[in-house]
């Protein structure tokens, strides 16, 4: 999963990003409205954590940003105003889920969780395509009820082709979904070719088809066809 903090508060944006570090989870963070505006109109994300309060302008505005690019990224309003004309509006405007300050971590992770699941995979918590079974909950993969041992990135990678099938995803998009900020401090086009020779290889092991198609020139992209 790939997120993006929009918090001007340091300490709670770094809690939060340092709280996923070890997880299945990418963050980013952007600390005012320019940042983040300039971010949500270069990238997608699986889910955006919204301050309302912010130095130069109101978190509102991030959410008719994004109505206004027909952005489906899940948006979760993490605010200290507990007012519930806040919340309607935010809401109201597009967020999924409203969250006030201060929270537990582990709150904010199954909030997170449950917002993807309804918005990339109908509310499932195991998604299943050819005989793969991808456990949200768990982070667990099955072929034909056998386990696969994944690796955090080749997890990320299989969900994201899995949130996309039929889809060709450029090798620049999966880099960026895999890394986030990191992305400019590798070889991306190398660490893609890996991970995906990597994940093949792995489901190759259990007897599963390659579903996983290289679209030269472009990128590869997941189809049972």
């Amino acid at each position: 999963m790939k997120v993006l903090i929009i918090e001007d508060e340091t300490n709670l944006a770094t809690d939060i990003q340092s709280y996923f570090a070890d997880s299945l989870i990418v963050c980013e963070i952007a600390s005012n409205i320019r940042d983040a505006s300039e971010r949500i109109s270069l990238y997608n994300y699986d889910c955006i954590l919204l301050d309302l309060g912010l130095p130069d302008g109101s978190g509102f505005e991030i959410l008719h940003e994004l109505k206004t690019l027909k952005k489906t990224d899940s948006v979760i309003i993490i605010s200290a105003k507990n007012s519930l004309d806040d919340k309607l509006k935010g809401l109201e405007i597009g967020a999924d889920d409203y969250l006030t300050k201060p929270f537990h971590m582990a709150e904010l992770a199954m909030r997170m969780m449950a917002v993807t699941r309804r918005k990339l995979f109908d509310g499932k918590n195991v998604v299943e395509a050819g005989g793969i079974e991808l456990n949200l909950v768990h982070n667990t993969v099955k072929y034909q009820e056998e386990f696969v041992e994944l690796t955090p990135r080749e997890f990320r990678l299989l969900r994201f082709f899995l949130s996309s099938q039929s889809k060709v995803l450029s090798k620049t998009a999966i880099a960026d979904h895999l890394l986030g900020d990191q992305v400019d401090f590798v070889d991306s086009d190398k660490l893609v070719y890996a991970h995906i020779k990597n994940l093949k290889k792995k489901l190759q092991q259990v007897n599963c088809p390659d579903y996983v198609k290289t679209i030269y020139g472009i990128g590869y992209k997941f189809s049972l066809e």
